[in-house]
């Protein structure tokens, strides 16, 4: 593969997107939920409307690495930056549609507010995502979950982009072969939008249950600058009790921490390092093995970094 050329990138991207949709070593990392990182070589943003067959033949004749952003709620990169291309949708990608028992919505909708629009509207099913502080296009492309329920319950089918064939297709269920935090969408997979089939409930019932998850979530899980989990449950047990037990909370390298509420959260100062929080998910993947003979992996997306010890050995 040859190097990208990133002068020409830019010219071609801003040609086929707009000069206003482009930017050069355009930072990622303080639009995490981490609040630290560094930056991407090209960073575009790509409304609605834009011609996705177009920037698909513009990244595929780059060769460029490609990374689609969103909200950054479960996204860390290094201090170094990505070497590559990031993609964040515009504001008019977070519009949602009900009728009937299906919600349609943009890639970029919260999924906090199609937690709470679909509970008014006396739908049940979504009410868990109202704790997912991300968008749509991210929780298809991981399956999001949690309070017993995830994506794959609801979703019925995504309009996906492919950045290198130039496609744009619709692929149902099946097709997306939603996981454990995991499905068939690849880093030049783009999301489009999703479509939803929920329940007939009781507006009421709904939001009271979205209040208790609120609450719960308030009382067992920490504030400050952090990404939700950050390794994947072992099956049968918990990440968050096995870290906890091998007397991991409050671990701190340099300017990151593992938080005290919960130990699969692991929180960064401001102005902190996201390099630190690598090193201390190494810690504790080290720590944790050599304790109990478990190989954690990580949930968190990792973006920029050389291979952690999750990598070595099938571990």
């Amino acid at each position: 593969m040859s190097p990208v050329d990133w002068n020409r990138l830019g010219q071609d991207l801003a040609r086929v997107l707009g000069q206003e949709a482009v930017v050069r070593e355009r930072p990622i990392g303080p639009e995490t939920t981490y609040r630290v990182g560094g930056a991407a070589r090209v960073g575009v943003t790509l409304a609605a409307d834009a011609d996705m067959a177009a920037l698909a033949g513009v990244v595929a004749a780059s060769d460029a690495d490609v990374l689609v952003v969103g909200r950054g709620s479960n996204t860390l990169v290094a201090d170094t930056g990505f070497n590559g291309l990031a993609v964040w949708l515009a504001p008019g990608c977070d519009w949602m549609e009900i009728d009937g028992l299906r919600v349609a919505a943009g890639a970029g909708a919260s999924l906090p507010v199609l937690a709470r629009q679909s509970a008014a509207a006396g739908l049940t099913g979504f009410e868990w995502a109202v704790g997912v502080p991300g968008s749509l296009g991210g929780a298809v492309r991981m399956n999001a979950g949690g309070h017993g329920s995830d994506m794959s319950a609801s979703i019925i089918h995504a309009e996906v982009v492919d950045l290198r064939a130039g496609v744009v297709e619709v692929w149902d269920r099946p097709r997306l072969k939603l996981g454990y935090r995991s499905s068939a969408l690849a880093d030049y997979h783009l999301v489009l939008g999703a479509e939803l089939g929920l329940a007939a409930g009781d507006a009421e019932e709904s939001q009271a249950l979205i209040a208790d998850i609120v609450a719960w979530r308030r009382d067992n899980q920490p504030g400050g600058q952090n990404a939700g989990s950050v390794f994947t449950n072992p099956e049968g047990d918990s990440a968050g009790r096995i870290i906890d037990s091998a007397g991991l909370k409050g671990l701190r390298l340099g300017s990151a921490s593992v938080s005290d509420k919960h130990a699969n959260f692991f929180i960064a100062d401001r102005g902190g390092s996201a390099d630190d929080l690598h090193a201390l998910m190494s810690e504790v993947f080290t720590r944790v093995r050599a304790e109990f003979g478990i190989a954690l992996q990580p949930e968190t997306r990792l973006v920029g970094f050389e291979a952690g010890p999750w990598t070595e050995g099938g571990g």
